[in-house]
């Protein structure tokens, strides 16, 4: 197999571990939602104080979101960094834990046959 083929294949295998299964898509849709209404809350409702709106984002990004703040905060930003980095961490560890689901969820069917071999054996 090439180098390329390879790559495709890795590539397509981390794509549905992240979003090819029930437990990542309710994980990505939950994230999805509670976005829409941070969003909403921001943009269109004003507040005489901070809304804490954004901190459910977190709640859901955890824990592996805190690790990068961290390690953001480890190399010279402050309080997490910029707003950059903090939307790119929490895109990247939603996107992590959904993966992480999906190899658990694997894990936990274990090994499927495929389609074709059943009904070869039927």
């Amino acid at each position: 197999m090439s180098h390329i083929a390879t790559n495709k294949l890795q590539l397509r295998t981390l794509v549905r571990l992240t979003c090819g299964n029930t437990a990542s898509r309710i994980y990505l849709g939950l994230v999805a939602a509670v976005a829409v209404l941070v969003a909403v809350d921001t943009l269109f409702v004003s507040h005489d104080d901070a809304s804490f709106a954004g901190v459910w984002l977190f709640f859901l990004a955890a824990p592996t979101v805190f690790v990068f703040l961290i390690g953001g905060s480890s190399f010279g930003s402050d309080t997490g960094g910029p707003a950059w980095f903090l939307h790119l961490a929490l895109v990247v560890s939603v996107l992590a834990q959904a993966c992480a689901l999906g190899w658990f969820s694997r894990l936990v069917r274990g090994p499927r046959r495929s389609r074709s071999a059943h009904l070869r054996g039927a």
